[in-house]
């Protein structure tokens, strides 16, 4: 028995399908050009956040019509990002929040952690990387292994040659690796140090390489929601930053990026995309997340205006002469949705609609009514851009009644070209496949 969740895009379900309107609309808070309310700050936030209900054994998500949904792994323990290494092999980081004592106190911090509880999100990070190998006759990975331990909240992961790279919450360290091993027990070495310290706000990194392996680019969020904790606190944060392998040194790549989590690079034109996290208490539809193309140098607005130039006047003093250069991103994912994951589609597994186009993990929003995001998008790209409305792709990650039996977080290609989704309350890693 399967639990749905209405779309976005108005899409009935049908079955253990989601049905696909005829031409659909771009849906309000999507696209290049969203139309954008007036701010609405309100004295007391919207907190509306999903409880948790897990999956049952016999449970699954929802999937788009000439789909099939698997678990490829069960029982992990908040499993939030996945690597594919070239054998096939699937790394997934185990993880969640350091402690950051000074994150949100007072009656603020009190409320968030109780929210982060009813979530499922307030656990111990298990501070692990686990292997998947394999495929069973059930879908299911055929061996599974404990790859690397000890870690400090590991997120994102970037093979190059021999070397793996880990982004913990406070440092970029790499290990030795050799194809088909299962288990590294090599010590890592710190390559760079990473903003971390008694707040961490958004503590996750991420890391992709170069297609060439010169350089990593590596993504540290804001240390708050929008400033609030002075700029001091923000150095070196809310940016991308570049690492040059070869000489160990870093530069800031591009800044003004409030939380980008997933990067990607296009496949047609190369270029460096990510997903970004936007700010919140504005209102339910303000501000849309987006996914935009990484230029080097740009300042992407964060925390002094948003969507480009559109000012946020909570942030004082004002900066307007940086406002005037802030670059408007490529394409809006919804007020509040939590778009985390970001994968382009280069495998041939999948039915032909989703080649060359981009997967979008929605973790879920807790600062709207109605809730927002809980499922994964695909919006189809053409010459390099985004071309047309969002497209449901795995949703009933909240059912009926407001109960999240899951949360995607990072996605993924694997090997084969099937897509892979971790999701970090349902404890799952889930694989999509065409129907039979």
């Amino acid at each position: 028995m399967h639990r749905y969740v209405s779309s976005f895009l108005l899409a009935a379900v049908c079955g253990t399908h989601l049905a696909h309107a005829q031409a659909p609309a771009m849906p309000v808070g999507f696209g290049p050009q969203p139309a954008l309310p007036a701010p609405d700050k309100q004295l007391i936030p919207t907190v509306n956040v999903a409880p948790v209900q897990r999956w049952t054994a016999g449970e699954r998500p929802a999937v788009a019509a000439g789909l099939a949904i698997r678990a490829y792994a069960r029982g992990l323990d908040h499993p939030r990002w996945l690597y594919v290494l070239p054998n096939g092999d699937v790394l997934v980081a185990e993880t969640n929040a350091p402690p950051k004592p000074d994150d949100s106190k007072g009656i603020k911090g009190a409320i968030m952690q109780m929210q982060m509880k009813k979530a499922g999100a307030a656990t111990l990070s298990a501070n692990r990387i686990t292997l998947l190998r394999g495929i069973d006759s059930n879908g299911a990975a055929q061996t599974r292994s404990i790859f690397l331990q000890g870690l400090h909240s590991p997120f994102g992961m970037a093979l190059v040659g021999n070397d793996l790279y880990i982004a913990n919450a406070d440092a970029l360290v790499r290990f030795p690796y050799e194809t088909g091993q299962t288990a590294i027990t090599a010590a890592g070495t710190k390559v760079m140090d990473l903003p971390g310290g008694p707040i961490n706000h958004h503590w996750t990194k991420n890391v992709v390489a170069s297609p060439d392996g010169k350089f990593l680019y590596v993504a540290v969020g804001s240390n708050s929601n929008a400033g609030e904790n002075g700029m001091a606190a923000e150095q070196g944060r809310a940016a991308i930053w570049q690492f040059t392998r070869a000489t160990g040194k870093a530069r800031v790549y591009a800044t003004g990026l409030r939380n980008p989590v997933g990067m990607a690079w296009q496949p047609g034109t190369g270029a460096l995309w990510t997903a970004v996290n936007e700010r919140d208490e504005l209102g339910d539809d303000l501000v849309p997340d987006y996914m935009t193309s990484v230029k080097d140098g740009a300042f992407y607005g964060w925390p002094y205006s948003y969507f480009g130039q559109h000012v946020d006047a909570r942030i004082q003093p004002p900066r307007p002469e940086l406002v005037a250069t802030a670059v408007a991103p490529d394409y809006a994912l919804g007020a509040h949705t939590a778009s985390l994951g970001l994968a382009f589609y280069d495998g041939s597994l999948l039915p032909e609609r989703y080649r060359g186009g981009a997967f979008i993990g929605q973790h879920g929003s807790w600062n709207r009514k109605p809730y927002s995001g809980y499922k994964v998008i695909f919006v189809p790209f053409a010459d390099g851009v985004p071309s047309g409305p969002p497209q449901d792709v795995v949703a009933g990650f909240l059912d009926r009644a407001g109960h999240a039996h899951g949360r995607p977080v990072g996605v993924a290609v694997d090997k084969a070209g099937a897509l892979l989704v971790a999701d970090d309350v349902g404890n799952v890693v889930w694989r999509v496949t065409p129907a039979p």
